[in-house]
């Protein structure tokens, strides 16, 4: 007769434990935005989104939590970095309507594509001459183009991208636009800006929305407005990037198989990234739907507190995975980035306003 060598509770010895399920790690991105609401209610000049990944961070190498984070939490922070990233994405786009950017006129709409076109290929150059590892170059120059963290997480979904990567790139993106906060008002009269310029520098600058509202409301609401309505013209062309760049994994893969003789995973079982991903269509869906004018305020102002509670959970858990002895091996090189590329498109953009103002 076998024997089970059963243990208490039913476990039998030899068997591998359970794995961990999503609710602990949920709960803690719960909790992490709890105290970022907290910090940004306490200190406003802070953006929730900012704490948020600061938390994260800070979660991951506390003594006596660190353990739980890296261990019973990470599922389900995983998912809130991936899942709760793709929702929020989708209900970014609200705040932007077609009517919106036709309104600013077409020379503004021209300058903040050169803006992101040199900051995104000046970056991805720079970053991989460097020898920057994995898909840091990608999502680095993603991440400072586009709207920071929100494209980050938009793009290395479609990419495929190592979770310490994405964690990382993050964390210097949210660096960078955070210091842009304390930095760029103190030049605002120096560089010989009105309020509408400095609005749209601001906008076509700097990473995250929350940082850009941050930093332009110290201009007053002009600049405000000016501000967050270039934002908006940026994060539009987070469609057209991730599409960009799942084509460009679609083909990578095929000379992959093609240089490799067709060996491998059939083709007609391997995993190809979808030319527009889903949580795309759903942003431009959005898009769409703000620029039908039938959406109630009340319901736009609803969607953004749910969409900056999500992404806010979703920084608490990509920033969870960052490992800061890893960061710092190759911090010379990612802070070289991380500088030369805000000065490219503090210049760029700069420029851009003075020849369209």
């Amino acid at each position: 007769m076998a024997l089970t060598n059963a243990r208490p509770g039913g476990a039998r010895a030899g068997t591998a434990a359970a794995p961990p399920g999503k609710l602990p790690g949920l709960a803690m991105a719960v909790l992490g935005v709890a105290l970022a609401w907290t910090v940004h209610r306490l200190v406003p000049a802070v953006p929730m989104l900012t704490a948020a990944v600061v938390l994260g961070i800070a979660a991951a190498h506390l003594p006596g939590v660190k353990a739980r984070v890296r261990g019973v939490g990470r599922p389900g922070l995983t998912l809130a970095g991936k899942r709760l990233m793709r929702v929020g994405v989708v209900l970014l786009g609200l705040k932007l309507s077609i009517g919106d950017v036709l309104g600013v006129g077409w020379a503004t709409v021209a300058m903040v594509l050169v803006v992101v076109t040199a900051t995104f290929f000046g970056t991805l150059w720079l970053g991989r001459r460097l020898g920057l590892r994995g898909d840091q170059p990608l999502l680095i120059a993603t991440g400072y183009s586009i709207c920071g963290a929100s494209a980050i997480g938009a793009v290395s979904e479609v990419s495929g991208s190592d979770e310490e990567d994405v964690a990382t790139s993050v964390a210097l993106v949210t660096l960078c636009g955070t210091l842009a906060i304390a930095v760029l008002p103190l030049l605002h009269h120096p560089l010989g800006l009105d309020d509408t310029q400095f609005g749209r520098w601001v906008g076509a600058g700097v990473h995250d929305v929350g940082q850009v509202v941050a930093t332009a409301q110290t201009a007053g609401p002009t600049a405000l407005g000016e501000a967050v309505l270039v934002k908006l013209m940026r994060v539009a062309l987070l469609a057209p990037l991730v599409a960009a760049v799942a084509v460009s994994v679609s083909r990578r893969r095929a000379q992959a198989r093609a240089a490799a003789g067709g060996t491998g995973v059939p083709a007609d079982q391997q995993k190809r990234p979808p030319l527009v991903p889903l949580f795309v269509l759903g942003f431009l869906t959005m898009v769409a739907v703000r620029s039908t004018g039938l959406v109630p305020d009340g319901v736009l102002d609803g969607a953004q507190h749910v969409q900056e509670l999500l992404l806010a959970a979703a920084l608490f858990g990509l920033g969870s995975a960052v490992h800061l002895p890893s960061l710092v091996r190759t911090g010379g090189r990612v802070a070289a980035l991380g500088l030369c590329s805000w000065v490219v498109i503090a210049g760029v953009s700069y420029a851009g306003v003075l020849l369209t103002a």
